[in-house]
């Protein structure tokens, strides 16, 4: 067979933190194990990538300009400066290097023998068909989230709902306000939605689905996925994390207060007594919601980090900034010496994975499920959108991992309730609790080598150099 430093690979990532995060790890693990992998990238999103290119020679940028949006700003390539409509956008404006892509690919002395792209890069299945070659769909979110997301570009169901996913394992049903948002925008004849259909109908129809997930979390949801795209080219690989030589700390961006200084508080608490707030990349909260988040975080008198994500400038392109609320005057002073307030990028990863840590208040967005379950710290589930619903559903009432303490993008919780939930998190050890540990030692199991992951992993590696052998020999 050949050598496997011979199979080239090109990544696409989507460019939201979100999405780019899980398949850059995803890469480098790729490099590790001899493919040359090369990932593309627009200028303004090239610092993400400086510490792969640090560390592996097997890994190289493929820097395209970004294409001009009439509806996203100039000076903007992340969705993460943008309000949560620029999710539609952004796939629209990449689908406008289609052509760039294909030129670079023609004129490439050893071009790839496969594609590896986002779950919102649907069309990339087209252009890996123009090319000659395989696209393999990379999913940053879990197996069961994309079920339902291939149900519902299938079937159409329509509003007021509830949409009911019959054939799905556990047959679930969510009411229309917690059905993916992307799809819910949807106006049929619009040429940006049927683009985005098109995409999604392609993603069933990829040679192959990378999942950052793992086999002992979804097992059932990843059989189901085999018998649904008749075929067992489906392979969970996750939990995705980053490699130490690569580090976390600085990979999402800024924040206000240095990781050396967080770790420095944190080592100064007790074990499991501190309760980490974190709500992604994308949620920005409301003026009335902070406030109730921060009447609970007070009346708890739990020890706590509190990682604020404010307005973007996207927000302020299209006047959403004032509706856009920020820690409310007094608290950090009421709090001092009992809670830590981050604004910008937080080290989740590492405040997660620190002793001190001892719950979760979190949107449920599925990298930072992983990544709690990975510490085994236990959830206080408050999911807003997208995949959120179907994460929170999974922790609370399939695997009994967390607890319900809000619910919905425009949700205001109970500050009473939420400071007696954010108490009890730090105060006792429920079965839930020991049921965050199980998870943890199960997902650290399945990225160890033999582990479920692993395989999978070693299993993807041998068809893409398959792939490459198939192509020399018709050289």
């Amino acid at each position: 067979m050949s050598n496997s430093s011979n199979t080239h690979v090109l990544v696409f990532p989507y460019p939201a933190q979100g999405h780019m995060i899980p398949l850059l790890d995803f890469s480098y693990i790729l490099s590790r194990r001899g493919l040359t992998i090369t990932i593309l990238i627009t200028p303004q999103n090239l610092p993400i990538l400086q510490p792969l290119l640090s560390k592996s020679t097997n890994i190289q940028p493929l820097i395209l300009p970004f294409p001009k949006c009439p509806s996203i700003p100039q000076g903007i390539e992340n969705v993460q400066d943008l309000p949560p409509t620029g999710f539609l956008s952004m796939m629209q404006a990449m689908s406008h290097l289609h052509q760039p892509i294909i030129q670079w690919f023609r004129s490439h002395p050893s071009p790839p023998v496969a594609i590896i792209s986002d779950l919102f890069l649907g069309w990339t299945h087209h252009l890996a068909s123009d090319l000659g070659v395989p696209r393999v769909l990379f999913s940053p979110s879990g197996a069961k989230t994309v079920a339902f997301i291939n149900s519902l570009w299938r079937t159409m169901p329509a509003p007021p709902g509830p949409v009911c996913f019959p054939e799905i394992p556990s047959s679930p049903k969510y009411p229309w306000s917690q059905v993916s948002p992307v799809y819910r925008s949807y106006r049929k004849g619009d040429p940006v939605s049927e683009f985005i259909k098109d995409g999604m109908l392609a993603n069933s129809a990829s040679w192959g689905v990378v999942y950052n997930s793992f086999a002992e979390l979804e097992r059932e949801y990843l059989d189901y996925t085999r018998r649904d795209l008749c075929h067992t080219r489906v392979w969970a690989v996750g939990p995705l994390l980053p490699a130490k030589e690569v580090g976390s700390v600085h990979r999402g961006g800024s924040g206000s207060m240095p990781a050396g200084e967080v770790m420095s508080w944190l080592d100064n608490c007790a074990d499991a007594s501190v309760v980490y707030v974190c709500f992604g990349s994308q949620a920005v909260l409301t003026r009335r919601q902070m406030e109730a988040l921060a009447d609970g975080l007070d009346r708890s008198g739990a020890r706590f980090v509190w990682g604020v994500k404010g307005a973007t400038k996207g927000h302020e392109a299209v006047g959403e900034q004032a509706e856009l609320g920020a820690v409310p005057a007094g608290l950090e002073e009421r709090v001092a010496g009992r809670g830590l307030i981050i604004r910008g990028w937080a080290p989740q990863v590492a405040i997660l994975s620190h002793r001190a840590t001892g719950a979760f208040l979190t949107h449920c967005g599925w990298n930072s499920v992983l990544e709690a379950i990975v510490a085994g710290v236990p959830m206080l589930t408050w999911a807003m959108t997208a995949d959120q619903f179907s994460n929170a559903t999974l922790l609370v009432d399939d695997l009994g991992a967390g607890v319900r303490v809000c619910e919905g993008a425009q949700a205001i919780p109970d500050s009473d309730e939420l400071a007696r939930a954010l108490a009890e998190s730090v105060m006792s050890s429920p079965a839930k609790w020991v049921r965050a540990k199980e998870l943890s030692r199960m997902a650290m199991g399945a990225v160890e080598e033999g582990g479920s992951s692993f395989r999978d992993i070693d299993a993807l590696v041998k068809e893409l150099r398959g792939l490459n052998a198939k192509k020399e020999g018709e050289i």
